[in-house]
């Protein structure tokens, strides 16, 4: 039998990726599909939708690995869709005749950002970029198992390595798309690529509480509460997030305990 480590990467990937297209235009979600047939080795087009609020429901049940999304869409465009979709734990790939908004791709840690036409090799090197990534998040996972919930550490993999952190020492976890950010109480963030909710499983202790889409709060760093909707907490590290209002009455009764 073959050691952990003497197994290449790629064998970590025995699936065929799943991948779903987002496009209002019929025409370019026709043509992309027919460019990734190319790839029909390695991926496989599970769902191609041409209206965001048909895919908000579709994509949570189809779970796939990667969805090529465009922007400029009525109703709702790419970055709404995702805000609206909450968390998420895809990789996201935006496939748009528009380049002016790779700033806003980069702010929510896109995998890749295609101009269209789609150029054969640049859509190459998203496939291959897409492999890589998940190959190394499933050796992480392999190395480090999830930790049960009631344990005193949880385990961070990052593109640098796996960061040991002790639960005490997490300030808060803010949710960036299908990625995390620790803030730690040293002042220390650290970014994973795994969604809140993920996290909010492990998370249970008596000290953690979410107090909205977005933040997990340790309350042992929480200095201050400010009345409003749903009100605000300011954390040690002067740091102030509001909170959900359907979220304030588990909230007060956590910090009066």
């Amino acid at each position: 039998m073959l050691k952990k480590d003497e197994i290449s990467e790629n064998q970590y990937i025995t699936d065929m990726l799943k991948a779903v297209i987002l496009d209002d235009e019929l025409r370019g979600s026709r043509l992309l599909q027919h460019k990734l047939q190319a790839f029909d080795q390695q991926l496989h087009v599970e769902a191609v939708f041409n209206d965001p609020l048909l895919a908000l429901s579709g994509i949570a049940r189809l779970k796939p690995d990667v969805l090529f999304l465009d922007v400029e869409m009525p109703i709702l465009n790419g970055f709404q869709f995702l805000e609206k979709l909450g968390a998420f734990d895809f990789e996201v790939i935006f496939v748009t005749a528009f380049n002016a908004y790779t700033v806003d791709a980069l702010r929510i840690n896109a995998l890749d950002y295609l101009l269209k036409p789609v150029d054969d090799d640049e859509l190459k090197c998203a496939i291959d970029r897409l492999q890589e990534k998940l190959a190394k998040k499933k050796i992480f996972m392999a190395d480090f198992p999830e930790p049960l919930s009631g344990s005193r550490r949880i385990a961070l993999p990052t593109a640098e390595g796996v960061y040991l952190v002790k639960k005490t020492d997490i300030m808060r976890v803010e949710a960036m798309s299908n990625y995390s950010t620790f803030c730690l109480a040293e002042g220390k963030k650290i970014v994973v690529s795994k969604t809140l909710k993920e996290f909010e499983q492990l998370l249970t202790d008596a000290f953690f509480i979410r107090i909205s889409r977005s933040v997990i709060a340790n309350l042992d760093y929480v200095a201050k509460y400010r009345k409003g909707d749903g009100g605000t907490l300011e954390f040690v590290d002067g740091a102030e997030v509001e909170v959900t209002a359907s979220r304030k009455e588990a909230l007060l009764k956590s910090l009066l305990l």
